[in-house]
């Protein structure tokens, strides 16, 4: 199994002014394991075929994490933000499904 350590980026609410919130991302840090490998070629509209990843990673959770796990939208590892896809409570872990590049969309 291999060992990861990353981080993880949470869409929260930041203020830009008095009074003015705007969304944006609070990135930090996690460590765990990578428990499941899986790679996949998709055809999409443009003329190279895309990566998708299906991977598992599997963190040590602190209580910020049990807290805002919905707000999760990214894992970095690799050198690549990926979607966060599905998320496992499965104390003191969380696993983290992922696949696709994260393209900074809010959804």
């Amino acid at each position: 199994m291999a060992k990861f350590y990353g981080k993880i980026g949470f869409g929260v609410d930041v203020e830009t002014g008095l009074d003015t919130w705007e969304p944006g991302i609070e990135e930090r840090p996690y460590r765990g394991d990578v428990i499941r490998v899986r790679r996949s070629w998709d055809k999409g509209e443009d003329l190279n075929d895309n990566l998708n990843i299906h991977n598992e990673i599997s963190i040590v959770a602190d209580a910020y994490a049990y807290e805002h796990f919905h707000a999760m939208r990214y894992v970095e590892w690799m050198g690549a933000k990926w979607k966060i896809r599905d998320i496992t409570v499965e104390r003191p872990r969380l696993i983290l499904s992922i696949g696709g590049l994260w393209n900074g969309d809010e959804s």
